[in-house]
């Protein structure tokens, strides 16, 4: 695996920087559209699209907003007006795109809009709103079909998106392994662009205020509860996940009528409300029983699941096992996290605890804290505790 080359910064400001790119993807693709969210990232992105988009006379700007049910009533009222907003012209998809349930092993997925649980909807699904499309089929997620949807018979599309690497390591590293045009993947007639990948939230929030544009109001919200300036966990996204299942409380507490709905729509969500925030969702470390080793409960931890959901936690935790042995020239520890790696069996506990379906856990604050702790950088790790074989590939010799 390629290290993770540093971020680099330029004379250019982010603003100039994003504006280019846009301008880019508008003169190299025959279809640009938003994949709007109703977030603050994808609204900036929006309204840079529309700056450019009226330079070329391409108005009106397209943009896809797929509704995941569970969704704020601030967010909506957001997205109500940008639909009627003449620059935009907006597909609103209300279809049963396949979802992350965090809150139970039992039923782990959940879809959006599900014609089987129609009377377990948490709101009226908007009259006007797209409910079928010839490409779609029930279980796709949202990622899925926005590639499905690009006709190749109409030109090369470009789906266009507020990711920015600030917000994870994980996207950090997605950005940084590409040498050029580093916010554009490419997949033959269909490719996704991050514009706005290098942006801080910051960043995102001067533009919002210099260029007086409308916001979801849902982040007025969350600056009147602890979640005041905390940007990067203030989220609209779907609730259930992983990530989203620890701010739960937030429906309950600013969105009593949508969460009294929430609690019925999918297994598990009382509880995981109780304690998506505890030791017991793997928050904070994970405790085990005293009679056995860490590299036994994680078997133990395996074996609460079924299915091809067992099936999945294995291959995720013999992934990370087979990471650790090719880099390594030590056994993973059951406690310790490696230097190198960050792996132990104690965090292969808590990624099968947490089931970890969508990829999203990494060993990188178990390793920088590993290394911070002996006072050794990167390179030090590698040469200390790496095999061989990897030494050779890392260093290049």
């Amino acid at each position: 695996m390629a290290k993770i080359r540093k971020k680099k910064y330029q004379d250019s400001n982010v603003l100039n920087a994003a504006i280019e790119r846009m301008r880019y993807l508008y003169d190299s693709f025959d279809n640009v559209e938003i994949g709007f969210s109703g977030g603050k990232d994808s609204t900036v992105v929006l309204n840079i699209a529309i700056k450019v988009a009226r330079e070329k006379n391409k108005l009106p700007v397209i943009a896809n907003f797929y509704d995941e049910e569970a969704i704020h009533p601030t967010t909506i009222e957001y997205v109500e007006r940008v639909k009627n907003n003449p620059d935009v012209k907006l597909n609103w998809y209300c279809l049963e795109f396949k979802h992350r349930n965090a809150s139970s092993n039992d039923e782990p997925y959940w879809y959006t809009w599900d014609k089987d649980k129609e009377h377990l909807w948490v709101r009226d699904r908007p009259i006007d709103s797209i409910t079928k499309h010839k490409k779609f089929y029930k279980g796709l997620s949202f990622q899925e079909f926005t590639s499905l949807r690009a006709d190749k018979s109409l030109g090369t599309t470009v789906d266009v998106t507020g990711v920015r690497t600030q917000e994870s390591l994980r996207r950090h590293m997605a950005v940084s392994r590409k040498v050029n045009d580093n916010y554009i993947s490419r997949y033959g007639h269909f490719a996704i662009a991050h514009p706005i990948y290098d942006w801080s939230s910051q960043d995102v929030w001067k533009l919002v205020n210099e260029w007086d544009l409308d916001y979801n109001k849902t982040y007025d919200i969350f600056n009147k509860t602890e979640l005041n300036g905390k940007f990067l966990t203030q989220r609209v996204c779907p609730p259930f996940g992983e990530e989203p299942l620890r701010g739960l409380w937030i429906y309950a507490e600013c969105f009593p009528d949508l969460w009294h709905k929430m609690i019925n729509r999918v297994a598990g969500v009382a509880t995981a409300w109780r304690y998506a925030n505890t030791e017991l969702y793997g928050v904070g470390g994970i405790q085990k029983p005293d009679n056995l080793s860490w590299k036994e409960y994680l078997k133990y931890i395996v074996d609460t699941y079924s299915g091809k959901e067992k099936k999945y936690v294995i291959e995720n935790v013999n992934y990370y096992i087979k990471l650790h042995q090719t880099r390594a020239k030590d056994s993973i520890h059951d406690i310790e996290a490696s230097p190198l790696t960050g792996i132990s069996y104690r965090w292969l506990c808590k990624i099968a605890h947490k089931g970890d379906f969508k990829g999203r856990q990494m060993p990188d604050n178990e390793r920088a804290g590993a290394m911070k702790r002996l006072d050794i950088t990167q390179d030090d790790a590698v040469r200390i505790y790496g095999n061989e074989k990897y030494k050779r590939e890392y260093f290049g010799n």
